[in-house]
């Protein structure tokens, strides 16, 4: 066990050296203000912006990937991409959620960009403190792994129900505890105030409606930091690694959303096939940590891993198009008018 410990403890060993962490930490703060500039005058955002925007953050950690293989060989390089390929697939399933929010609240269109952005911070800064608390985890117990693992393999049930139940079809914004918590703490006014969290009211602080889209968003992303942690370190344990993997998924989202928003009806099976990336790792991290104990015990290795999950990826968009489009062309499916 103490043997172990110790390999997962050499597992922790990073790529980045304190300036590299530097630097990356005030890129990724350049970027975000960049986007507060843009969005610092609300107005709707076109399809050919949001693509334009889209293009440039999958460029982006592309390139980034190019360098990392380069400087520090394929076997880091493969790591890094697949564990950006399962952020990024996590990150679509977040743009459902996102939609239905924004949607409940009746969020003007001119705001939404700002309210993903803020969405988009606050999640960079939960899912810091998860990538610490897991490193630190890892390099004490050996069965972090177990746990990560579980979580995973609970996350993967969850999402196959919610697939089969189809049950994000709506969100009542009453029922959303922190929403309810807040209302019951401040008044809300009725009316959103462009980008104000609150106004004055009768010589009180009141609440927007965006405050509380903003809170809702924020819960959330604590839910999506629980899963999304623990899956890219099943693809590696250097936490520079996790996290500009989740940096970069991140970053792209609000302008993503903005591309998919009438795009992701279409991805029907996406649930499943979450669930099984979700359930694929939870797996490959048992049989890690069992691999440890028991030499004899295979392991996932990570090429294995990207040719899974990019597999599953695959499989389940060109299933949902196909559906999407049948449905569409079947007559039964319409309407008598």
């Amino acid at each position: 066990m103490l043997a172990h410990a110790a390999d997962s403890a050499a597992e922790l060993a990073t790529i980045a050296t304190p300036q590299l962490w530097a630097v990356t930490v005030a890129g990724i703060v350049a970027l975000l203000a960049l986007d507060f500039v843009i969005t610092r005058k609300p107005h709707e955002v076109s399809f050919r912006e949001a693509l334009g925007w889209s293009a440039f953050y999958i460029a982006l950690p592309v390139a980034f990937g190019a360098w990392v293989w380069a400087s520090h060989g394929s076997d880091v390089g493969v790591k890094y991409y697949t564990g950006y390929i399962v952020e990024k697939s996590l990150s679509v399933d977040n743009l459902f959620v996102f939609i239905l929010i924004l949607s409940a609240f009746a969020v003007p269109r001119a705001l939404q960009q700002r309210a993903l952005l803020v969405g988009v911070i606050g999640a960079l800064v939960l899912r810091g403190v998860f990538i610490a608390v897991g490193a630190a985890m890892i390099a004490r117990w050996s069965w972090t792994f177990v746990l990560f693992g579980a979580i995973l393999l609970v996350t993967a049930v969850k999402v196959l129900r919610d697939a089969l139940r189809h049950d994000d079809a709506e969100i009542d914004p009453d029922k959303i505890g922190i929403v309810r918590l807040l209302r019951r703490l401040w008044p809300v006014t009725g009316e959103y105030q462009g980008t104000r969290y609150t106004v004055a009211v009768d010589g009180r602080r009141a609440l927007t409606p965006f405050a509380l889209v903003i809170a809702a968003i924020m819960m959330t992303d604590v839910v999506f930091a629980i899963d999304s942690v623990p899956a890219v370190y099943g693809i590696t344990a250097d936490p520079y690694l996790v996290f500009v993997t989740n940096a970069f998924a991140l970053l792209g989202l609000r302008a993503l959303y903005f591309v998919l928003e009438k795009a992701l009806a279409k991805l029907v099976f996406l649930g499943f096939g979450l669930a099984a990336i979700l359930a694929f790792i939870g797996a490959k991290l048992a049989l890690h940590w069992a691999h440890g104990i028991w030499p004899d015990v295979p392991v996932v290795e990570t090429v294995t891993s990207m040719v899974v999950i990019v597999a599953i990826l695959a499989l389940t968009t060109v299933a949902s198009l196909v559906a999407s489009r049948r449905t569409r062309h079947d007559p039964s499916t319409e309407t008598e008018s």
